[in-house]
């Protein structure tokens, strides 16, 4: 009752409790002048005094909820309200998805993101924003009278609108009620005709379960007879053929062993509610079940696979009989009983805990035999270099990074993975790139944690942490000297080198971003997060592997999904730019038309002024002009639109080193044809070139006044008269057909 939201005399934007404990923070860095705004829409707005720069809105950070004139934006996610007493026993996500072509998702995850399944999809979506307006939702038709969104406890996302004498709700995702976890409850089978309770056809009118009530089947239902953990002497399993399975626990036990293997080891583990057998993996499920019966619907078909319930069935009560048999016969007949079960009870238990070494044995051995693995660690020892994993310094690749000291004092960063079961390739092929290599521009692996289901990754740690923490603060006392970016440069592009010709096998690294840059403290540049890592053989040109990367930094080719080591260069020429430039290749702090980084780059260099681009927020940026738009034709030269026509890393690092030219025959339809034009990374062919003319970037001679770095940060200031010049959904950019 005693909160208080405080905007303190430092800049601080904090919500501190009853005790003047912090409770939540913007984590606002450009403290300067700051002042609130609240718009008529509802947006409380925190601003640069001075030029009114948004450094913060409310907007921009939903709960469950939307009002009219707010967007759903990346990485800014809807989620349910799980402290509602109707919460399911699941919690959604409504997002956007950071993926090759922008769309909507809902997303549903277990206890502690054990489990995440995806139920819906939308088309490609025509902008990054989704943008609640009078009558839509982005891409999505909505009522009219309609005045906010809301993502329920149940996934449902709603729109509301009032009819006296309450609100009322209309679906707007397009998805199967089936499609919904525990549409039907815990141990609910959803069909098309409703909900029903599990049963086995192969029992003769056995019933294991039993609708918790009759007249609401939705609510699910409960067990006969409750599971026992203290003997699985009258346990069974109830199978289910043909249906699609969700448990808020789902855990990968091994890959290689049989049906009878995975009933057995399920039996004596009391959490095993059920379990999965497929394609030879076994995986238990726990948490509670959720269970459909498999079709095809408008949105994809159901995975027909089956799954064995784990049920409890009670000793069988012996019938009153006439011809009692004699205390003498009966004792022998129950000693003898009592001996059998006993001896069947000890094999199976030797049976059982043979095949638990045998998986340990397993997996270790596996470990053991691989080759250019670098240190192994016990959970027990990260535990104590990370302090109980108390200090977290960032997320990583399937995981989060914590800061711990090795003795006798080396810093390294942990990366605790999530989501591995037994040895799973993924962290296998991680261990084993990263393990076999050895240059001084990649991140240098120290160890690895591989113990049951904890697998750790043990780096080198690097005390000025991502390249995005440095080339995107709008900060003059932080800039980065032109020397220091130069460097950097020619660090990534060393490392990209080794990478593709100077290891065993051509190793394409997939996912070349700032963010996967790290510093040490000399500023020295590391490639950094080998998980999306492709080691090919040297004499494979080409290899086809699924999607993978992150939007903004994708090769064309990618539509196609056969890449070759030019996708890592193309890569390089979009963080080149950035680095230039000093922002990010889609920067929604900027007014609409200098959004995008490449549309930008290409409007510039049309006009003759690409000095305009050069990071404004540098002085020594701007006194060294000229060779920094020397630089962009490298990036240029990377960013062709054929992937043949890009140079190999080794060219760029000599190229850079040896101060030579780029070619001067640049491919005139530079990024046409199949390349996107980033519009929120949704992609749309282009007619025109990025760069015209039919020497690329060699008539650069006239230059332009930079403008004060202020103008560069500003952002539009959203007040009572609803300005939308960010929020608007901007309208697909068409310049030839549109891409499927």
């Amino acid at each position: 009752s005693q909160a208080q939201l405080q905007l303190s005399d430092d800049g601080k934007f904090w919500l501190i409790d009853a005790y003047n404990v912090s409770v939540w923070d913007a984590l606002v860095f450009d403290t300067s002048g700051l002042r609130l705004n609240l718009s008529a829409e509802g947006n409380l707005m925190l601003l640069n005094g001075a030029s009114d720069y948004m450094v913060w809105q409310s907007f921009h950070h939903p709960t469950d909820s939307l009002v009219l004139g707010q967007s759903l934006v990346l990485h800014h996610p809807l989620t349910t309200n799980v402290s509602l007493p109707n919460s399911s026993i699941v919690s959604y996500e409504f997002a956007i998805n950071d993926s090759v072509n922008y769309t909507a998702s809902l997303v549903t995850y277990g206890e502690s993101n054990a489990s995440k399944d995806l139920y819906y999809v939308s088309p490609i979506l025509s902008y990054v924003d989704l943008e609640f307006q009078k009558g839509k939702f982005g891409n999505f038709s909505v009522a009219a009278s309609a005045k906010f969104i809301q993502l329920g406890s149940d996934g449902h996302l709603k729109a509301y609108e009032w009819k006296d004498p309450k609100w009322e709700g209309t679906d707007l995702l397009p998805i199967d009620p089936c499609s919904y976890p525990f549409a039907c409850g815990n141990y609910g089978v959803c069909l098309k005709e409703g909900c029903s309770c599990p049963v086995d056809a192969n029992e003769n009118g056995t019933t294991y379960f039993k609708p918790i009530n009759y007249t609401k089947p939705d609510l699910g239902c409960y067990a006969v007879s409750p599971i026992s953990c203290e003997s699985s002497i009258h346990q069974s399993f109830l199978e289910l053929q043909g249906y699609h399975f969700y448990s808020v626990k789902k855990y990968l036990i091994s890959e290689t062993i049989t049906l009878k293997e995975c009933k057995a080891l399920c039996l004596i583990n009391c959490s095993c509610e059920a379990f999965m057998d497929t394609e030879g993996s076994c995986y238990f499920l726990s948490g509670g079940l959720s269970i459909v019966k498999s079709y095809s619907s408008g949105y994809g078909t159901y995975n027909d696979n089956s799954a064995f319930i784990k049920v409890q069935s009670s000793p069988i009560s012996q019938s009153p009989n006439k011809n009692v048999s004699s205390p003498k016969y009966t004792s022998v007949i129950v000693g003898s009983s009592l001996g059998a079960i006993f001896g069947v009870f000890l094999i199976c238990a030797f049976i059982i805990l043979g095949f638990r070494k045998g998986f340990q044995e397993v997996e270790e051995d596996y470990l053991d035999n691989m080759l250019g693995m670098p240190t192994r660690f016990s959970y027990e020892e990260l535990k104590n270099v990370t302090k109980n994993f108390s200090n977290k310094i960032g997320e990583g690749g399937f995981g989060s990074v914590f800061h711990g000291t090795l003795p006798p004092g080396s810093e390294v960063a942990v990366k605790h993975l999530v989501g591995f079961g037994a040895v799973n390739k993924s962290f296998v092929a991680e261990v084993q790139t990263i393990g076999s290599i050895n240059h001084f521009n990649l991140v240098s692996l120290v160890g690895f944690c591989a113990e049951k289901f904890n697998r750790l990754l043990v780096y080198k740690y690097m005390a000025n942490g991502s390249l995005d923490r440095w080339i995107f603060n709008k900060s003059q006392e932080s800039a980065l000297r032109w020397q220091i970016r130069k460097k950097i440069i020619i660090d990534i592009a060393k490392g990209l080198a080794y990478l593709h010709e100077g290891c065993n096998q051509k190793i394409i690294h997939l996912d070349i971003k700032p963010q996967n840059i790290l510093l040490d403290e000399n500023f020295n540049a590391r490639v950094s997060d080998f998980g999306l890592s492709k080691l090919i053989g040297r004499d494979q040109s080409r290899v086809v592997t699924a999607i993978r990367g992150t939007p903004g930094y994708m090769a064309p080719e990618w539509l196609s999904s056969v890449i070759t080591e030019k996708a890592d260069v193309y890569s390089f020429g979009i963080v080149v730019l950035e680095i230039l430039c000093g922002r990010p290749n889609v920067d929604k702090s900027q007014l609409e038309e200098d959004m995008h980084l490449l549309r930008l780059f290409r409007r510039k260099q049309e006009e003759g002024q690409l000095l305009d681009l050069v990071d404004q927020c540098s002085d020594d940026m701007q006194s060294n002009a000229t060779e920094v738009v020397e630089m962009m034709k490298v990036a240029a030269w990377c960013l062709q639109n054929e992937y043949a026509r890009r140079p190999s890393m080794s060219a760029v690092v000599k190229l850079l080193e040896d101060s030579n030219d780029v070619v001067s025959n640049l491919n005139e339809d530079f990024l046409n044809g199949l390349t996107w034009e980033i519009v929120g990374s949704f992609a749309s062919q282009v007619s025109t070139s990025i760069l015209s003319g039919p020497s690329g970037l060699s008539g650069l001679k006239k230059w332009k006044v930079s403008s004060p770095c202020s103008k560069l940060r500003r952002c539009a200031s959203f007040t009572g008269h609803g300005s939308k010049s960010v929020l608007n959904v901007l309208k697909v950019f068409h310049r030839g057909q549109l891409m499927k």
